[in-house]
């Protein structure tokens, strides 16, 4: 027979299975095959370049954009890049430090936080001192509350010297002699010049010993105080 076993299945009605189409193959990255990015077929006979020629290297995207024989872009004249950018712009300003003008700027900046530490010092001592003399004023005060023996007969005025000036209390005969022989004393206090006895010009000087305006020592030569002596009413060197 003949026949192929192909024609008489034919024959007995049987069709042949359909050819199946051939599809590209597709790529991972969704791209159809043989195409690159952007679109544009690759190989060189695509883009309608020229074969290189023997000794020459293939020719490369950057290459359009320089000049003839890769010497920069057109017009460059073969510049070095970066050659002529810094043309309008300012030198580096300044040059390094040496370690003298180091050395000399720490110098002047120790001495500065000294100085600046000394201010500080001295204004804390300031105000230490201010408070100090104000809680003692305060004691002072509590202390010589009811003490004062001031008279107000008193018509004789005993000078001395106090704070650099001629100052002067009112006191009677015998508080006169009694101040004299040390037994009485003089304290100033808020502007004025009380009369107290020995033993409470002792403690107000443990309180406060700028207030101590008058302690006489009945042992020192009559010279060394001109004032004891009734006579010096008006001192001679007194400033009206």
């Amino acid at each position: 027979m003949s026949d192929t076993l192909r024609d008489q299945l034919l024959g007995l009605g049987f069709k042949s299975a359909p050819t199946p189409e051939r599809k590209p193959d597709a790529r991972r990255d969704g791209r159809p095959p043989n195409k690159p990015h952007g679109g544009r077929p690759q190989g060189r006979a695509a883009e309608g370049a020229r074969p290189p020629r023997d000794g020459q290297r293939p020719a490369r995207d950057g290459d359009a954009r320089r000049g003839p024989q890769g010497k920069g872009r057109p017009g460059g004249g073969g510049a070095h890049p970066g050659q002529g950018q810094g043309q309008g712009q300012k030198p580096a300003q300044g040059t390094p430090r040496s370690r003298e003008d180091i050395d000399l700027a720490k110098a002047y900046a120790i001495r500065a936080q000294k100085e600046k530490d000394d201010r500080i010092e001295a204004e804390r001592l300031k105000q230490e001192e201010a408070r100090v003399r104000r809680e003692a004023k305060v004691k002072l005060d509590e202390l010589l509350k009811g003490k004062a023996l001031n008279d107000e007969a008193a018509d004789i005025a005993r000078h001395f010297p106090y704070g650099g000036k001629i100052k002067r209390i009112y006191v009677t005969a015998d508080q006169l002699r009694q101040l004299n022989a040390g037994e009485l004393g003089v304290l100033q206090s808020n502007g004025r010049y009380l009369l107290v006895t020995a033993a409470v010009l002792d403690e107000a000087e443990a309180v406060f010993a700028p207030s101590v305006a008058l302690r006489v020592d009945p042992n020192a030569p009559a010279e060394d105080d001109p004032y004891a002596d009734p006579a010096y009413q008006v001192p001679d060197d007194l400033v009206w």
